[in-house]
């Protein structure tokens, strides 16, 4: 093992010594990447310095969204007890800020390279991501991304991250790219919006990107729409119809149902001098803001169906969209190697033709193909011409081989770009091409039956997690059972996996 093959080892055996203590489910899915770690370095779709695992935040994370000026930093600091984000009325925070706890007694603020060098946080090489959709913006990383600590308990275990005021920097690409990446891996999204501008004019951005390209994730669960500050509507003379022009504009986005609240900061709130109308504000500001409360201490629960989940996401990623991908790929290079071939041997002969019916004609002698017996006749000069041949025939092959995956990688690398099989398609067709590797072979590199195997454990494995998972947070008997949890084998029997794995397995055995 190489270096960098002892420097991923040493994350992995870092993270599971700190889940053993924490969630033993969490311990055996780290253990499950592994083996999806092992048919990926096999089929090229990782390097030996990769892990699957390092690719996913561990910690809970809850990401805060909106419109600028909508209180975000107001309602971190009140949820934290501590007033570690600027607060006002114009956007005082052009960056993303991750939060994180801190034993130390105050805070600090660090520079985005803490994030993007760090596997263990959610933004590991993002610098990366904003080159490849804003060109020489990677460098400028700290312009992007900050890391705050604070000593709150109410952080302790989790990652908050707070957005930059959406609408005040929305057009940029690269803080849209951003903003995309930290809603994939939230386990709870907040959006915020402001209640003195609640027309859709005023979150038109906000409204496009936060609502209209969310509705139909299938985590939409996991998005909080807030209506903030709506104490300052308690003067109107309808109140109500605030919420209810917020409401309409997001219905208009298409949001129809979801978890809507209407809040304000009792600590930088507007007097209102009806008692009765007061205290219906705060009644229902104290409900609203106990049940966001509530998810986000929750956030841990979700964390783990969360990374479950992603196990099984990149299991199946692999099986129903990468081999096809890479198989597709496969079929293309070797028809574009055999017409190659065909092209080129073809010319060769006709050259070859051509020479031998010139030199035939200076010497005044009419065409007769060359008999094999003159060839015999010396044996030194047969086999020169023919090591000749074998290294003209074999040179011509490889480089017809290296043209024709040439012409095919442009295309996978914007396959890759236009979906989530990034930096993997690409350097496992390359594989698939390497001189040795014969373009009659019927699967892919490392796609063999023992990886197929392997393959449908994982998914086994996962489906069992989620089960463990449901037994700890649910008991629809009423009996009082103990918990047991499910940890994975090297080797599992067909009758100890699900159904549908078992015939899977089955299958790749009779392959």
């Amino acid at each position: 093992m190489n270096n960098a093959g002892r420097l991923i080892e040493g994350r992995l055996k870092h993270l599971e010594a700190h889940l053993e203590q924490e969630n033993s489910v969490l311990l055996s899915t780290v253990q499950s990447f592994r083996k999806l770690d092992q048919i990926a370095y096999k089929m090229g779709l990782l390097d030996y310095d990769e892990s699957f695992a390092t690719q996913i935040p561990w910690w809970p994370l809850i990401s805060i969204l909106g419109t600028f000026s909508s209180g975000k930093s107001t309602f971190i600091n009140h949820y934290l007890e501590y007033k570690l984000q600027r607060t006002g009325n114009q956007a005082v925070d052009d960056k993303f800020t991750v939060m994180c706890y801190s034993r130390e007694k105050t805070a600090h603020a660090l520079p985005g390279v803490a994030l993007d060098s760090d596997p263990r946080f959610p933004f590991y090489q993002m610098s990366s991501e904003i080159e490849l959709v804003a060109e020489g913006e990677g460098e400028r990383i700290d312009a992007y991304l900050q890391l705050k600590t604070c000593p709150s308990e109410n952080v302790r275990g989790k990652i908050l991250i707070d957005s930059p005021g959406f609408d005040a920097d929305a057009q940029r690409t690269s803080t849209l790219r951003i903003t995309d990446h930290i809603i994939d891996l939230s386990d709870l999204v907040l959006v915020f919006f402001d209640a003195r501008h609640p027309e859709p004019g005023a979150m038109i951005d906000t409204l496009d990107h936060l609502v209209s390209s969310t509705i139909n994730r299938p985590d939409s669960g996991k998005f909080l729409y807030i209506l903030n500050q709506i104490d300052t509507t308690a003067r109107e003379d309808n109140p109500e119809e605030v919420v209810a022009a917020w409401q309409r504009a997001l219905g208009e986005r298409g949001l129809t149902a979801g978890r809507f609240y209407t809040i304000y900061n009792p600590d930088a709130s507007v007097p209102i001098d009806d008692d009765n109308l007061r205290q219906r504000f705060e009644r229902k500001r104290d409900a609203d803001l106990q049940e966001i409360h509530n998810r986000m201490q929750e956030v841990e629960i979700e964390r783990a169906y969360r990374i479950v989940g992603a196990l099984e996401k990149t299991a199946r990623n692999i099986e129903e969209r990468i081999v096809p991908a890479i198989k597709d790929a496969i079929k293309q290079w070797k028809k574009r190697v055999l017409l190659g071939d065909g092209l080129a041997f073809g010319l060769l002969f006709a050259l070859i033709l051509g020479l031998t019916i010139k030199l035939d004609y200076w010497n005044g002698l009419s065409f007769t193909p060359p008999s094999l017996n003159s060839l015999l006749a010396n044996p030194l000069l047969s086999y020169t011409t023919a090591v000749v041949a074998a290294i003209v025939v074999f040179s011509l092959h490889y480089f017809v081989r290296l043209l024709a995956a040439g012409s095919l990688h442009k295309k996978l690398a914007k396959q890759e770009q236009s979906s989530d099989l990034r930096g993997s398609l690409l350097k496992a067709f390359r594989k698939n091409t390497k001189p040795w590797r014969s373009i009659f072979s019927k699967s892919p590199t490392g796609w063999g039956r023992g990886c197929r195997k392997r393959m449908y454990q994982v998914l086994a494995d996962a489906d069992g997690y989620v089960q463990t998972l449901n037994d700890n947070f649910t008991n629809p008997s009423g009996k009082d059972l103990a918990t047991v949890q499910l940890q994975p084998t090297p080797e599992t029997t067909p009758e100890a996996v699900e159904p549908t794995a078992t015939a899977e397995i089955k299958k790749a055995n009779a392959n």
